[in-house]
């Protein structure tokens, strides 16, 4: 089970200070073997929805050894202390609709895109968009060589360009199988003749599928041949089109918007029922859709605080680009309300039918910066209907589902990795709080807010010079 885009970590191999933290003994935070300890901490294990108080997590290496009440738990001698009291423990997070550069696009983009992701607690990445590249990455960050979120990342994508025959479509998922990615990506354009022979023989070798659903295929077609995710809730507003509005549907416009006012929403438990029962797993990416389609002011989300991260002429771009899409002719900002509302209802409806959703951006794209736009994403599903907690399991417990590495990581539990992020103010009861971090880990690797502070500033400044 994966997914689509791409963007991610190279080299970040950097030698981080520790703030409020103490040493006990000489051991060297490089060497292996080295231990650290997070004592008298809020734990928030996410396997239920509760905080532990006055916990200690000890940490060997990359791997979480202990967990127990501060009052039980004897620090190792030589280990690293970082002080946890009146703070909140919780899972690095999950960004399952990413995008990671290349080498082509230069190291430097690389390595900041990756500490963005890193900036802001997300230890797991899913590339949306492979290449060769990417393999050669996921093998340094499984063998760390590189600080870098663990990896998991899809090949060159299937569209309409590269999927020009029923042939090729078999020998492209043969090659991308061989090659070793952990999914194929699909985009708009396949036509259902080539979508079958690409089904067909990733199920015969072995390899999963996900990503956009093709008109020519549409969401019903697609769910039966169970995507391991879809993503954008792609092709769905479109299913609630009913059949005798007798649409064109090369004219659905973006992921649906030209059809918003012929949804009829009665039938999406319907499509809830059938994505639940074929086990398909849904990659909302609403945050994308909240700030492009929705009708908020173009300069105003180029403007946000977190734009300072990207060059100029990256934002400069997406304010035109929106600006030029709420100019056309069919663009009603009463129309953009009702389909976000819409695709809020189908958000809600699948979290209680019980489908699989899995927390995703689609960094970076118009207005969402790598890292940053996860928060977006989160209090996107809070205005879907989602507590914090059930928002938060999307990017911790079920992305650890999803890739059958339950508590390998999504937890903490005892054994599992020690991805977490350590908070000032509890998410539980607001999601905004967990954009008030104290420190990241990535696989036993301390991050302190201010080092990370100090690293973002020297990437704004790049970019403001």
């Amino acid at each position: 089970m994966r997914k689509i885009i791409a963007f991610l970590p190279v080299m970040l191999c950097i030698a981080w200070g520790c703030n409020n933290v103490s040493q006990r003994g000489t051991a060297n935070a490089s060497n292996k073997g080295k231990i650290t300890a997070i004592t008298h901490v809020h734990l928030i294990p996410m396997t239920a929805e509760e905080v532990i108080p006055d916990q200690t997590v000890i940490i060997k290496d990359e791997t979480i050894e202990t967990i127990g009440a501060a009052d039980k738990i004897k620090i190792p001698e030589g280990a690293t202390v970082i002080e946890g009291e009146g703070k909140y423990l919780m899972p690095g997070l999950a960004e399952m609709h990413a995008h990671i550069p290349t080498d082509q696009n230069g190291a430097d983009l690389v390595k900041e895109t990756l500490f963005l992701y890193l900036s802001n607690g997300i230890t797991t990445i899913r590339g949306m968009l492979g290449a060769p590249y990417h393999l050669k990455l996921r093998e340094r960050v499984n063998k760390k060589e590189i600080l870098s979120p663990r990896v998991y990342t899809s090949g060159p994508s299937f569209n309409g360009n590269t999927v020009t025959s029923p042939e090729v479509a078999a020998q492209m998922v043969r090659a991308q199988k061989e090659a070793g990615y952990d999914f194929l990506k699909l985009h708009p354009g396949i036509t259902l003749e080539n979508f079958n022979v690409i089904m067909e023989t990733a199920q015969e070798v072995g390899i999963p599928f996900a990503g956009h659903v093709p008109v020519d295929v549409g969401i019903r077609r697609a769910i039966e041949a169970h995507y391991a995710s879809i993503d954008h809730l792609d092709g769905y507003l479109e299913g609630l089109v009913p059949a005798e509005a007798n649409v064109k549907p090369n004219e659905n416009g973006f992921f649906g918007f030209n059809f918003t006012d012929l949804a009829d929403t009665n039938h999406i438990a319907a499509l809830a029922k059938a994505t639940k029962e074929a086990g398909v797993w849904v990659v909302p990416t609403q945050s994308l859709l909240e700030r492009w389609v929705g009708p908020g002011s173009p300069d105003s989300l180029g403007h946000q605080p977190e734009m300072k991260y990207l060059s100029n002429q990256t934002v400069s771009d997406w304010i035109s680009r929106k600006s030029q899409f709420m100019s056309e002719g069919n663009y009603e900002k009463a129309t953009a309300v009702r389909f976000n509302k819409i695709r809020r209802q189908i958000i809600k409806t699948f979290y209680d039918e019980g489908v699989g959703l899995l927390l995703g951006s689609d960094a970076p794209q118009v207005f969402n910066v790598p890292g940053f736009s996860i928060h977006h994403e989160l209090e996107a599903l809070i205005l879907s209907g989602l507590t914090p907690y059930q928002a938060l399991r999307t990017g911790t417990v079920n992305p650890a589902v999803y890739f059958d590495a339950e508590g390998e990581f999504g937890t903490l539990v005892t054994g599992s990795s020690a991805d977490m992020i350590l908070l000032n103010e509890n998410p539980l009861e607001n999601i905004t709080h967990l954009r008030n971090r104290a420190g990241v880990m990535v696989r036993g690797e301390w991050l302190p807010e201010e080092k990370i502070q100090q690293r973002l500033q020297t990437i704004a400044g790049k970019y403001t010079m």
